[in-house]
């Protein structure tokens, strides 16, 4: 299984990376875990235009949606070729809410093109992969994934504030993939985003391999998350994700 971190920005693209999107590929099969803005771009960087086969959105805010809208035009208007439409794992209203973003009537809406399924608390196969989906703590319907093949698994935390449910998704993970979009100060919200030193102390109860601090909001500077994630107890690896990079776990 090879994990590629195609967008890493928190709430919007940052000059370094688009939003949050993340590729796994195992035995030829090509899944994104969210679709944030400005992500596809950059995902032709590492596959073909066409070679998505699955997608699952962990919710509907737009940093980690909204290019499914200009993927729709991919998968619609290509010269080249009829393509099948794609399987997308989202929350129920997804069709709805990403035609409106779009600008089409609902029906048929971007249901040519993909294929959605409301996702839903447990576990299913998506290709070669076992997908395990977990409710976060976010104001919205937000779903956390932990994504096995091989003997390995990467665990996304998606958009979450303190979960217990992202300690028992991420058990044993070889990869967490955590938000940490807040500094750690004493009055950032609950229910919202994580600080570092919290996206340490979760892959400790968790016992991951490696924590990647991820969804980094452009106006702070990521040394500083990745200062208050070394006070959060978590004696593994810990590194700032970057887009481009890949991780190969065999």
């Amino acid at each position: 299984m090879k994990l590629t971190i195609v967008g890493c920005s928190g709430s919007f693209p940052g000059p370094e990376s688009p939003a949050s999107c993340y590729l796994l590929e195992a035995e030829g099969f090509r899944l994104l875990l969210d679709f944030g803005n400005g992500s596809l771009g950059v995902l032709q960087r590492h596959i073909g235009l066409y070679d998505v086969d699955a997608i699952c959105l962990s919710h509907l805010h737009a940093d980690h949606c909204l290019d499914l809208c200009a993927y729709h035009v991919v998968r619609t208007y290509s010269p080249d070729r009829t393509l099948p439409r794609v399987p997308v794992y989202a929350p129920e209203d997804a069709p709805r809410r990403l035609a409106a973003a779009y600008g089409m009537d609902e029906e048929p809406g971007l249901e040519t093109a993909f294929d959605f399924a409301p996702l839903a608390p447990g576990t299913f196969s998506v290709g070669p992969f076992e997908v395990t989906a977990a409710p976060m703590n976010h104001p919205v319907e937000t779903y956390g994934f932990r994504v096995s093949h091989g003997g390995h698994s990467v665990a996304y935390s998606a958009d979450t504030g303190e979960s217990a449910e992202l300690v028992k998704l991420a058990a044993g993970a070889d990869i967490l993939l955590c938000e940490a979009s807040f500094l750690d100060r004493p009055d950032i919200p609950a229910g919202l985003h994580l600080t570092g030193r919290q996206a340490a102390e979760h892959a400790a109860r968790a016992g991951v391999g490696t924590l990647v601090l991820t969804h980094l909001v452009p106006w702070y500077d990521p040394s500083e998350i990745l200062g208050d994630a070394c006070r959060g107890g978590f004696e593994g690896r810990v590194e700032l994700a970057r887009s481009g990079a890949v991780y190969d776990l065999r």
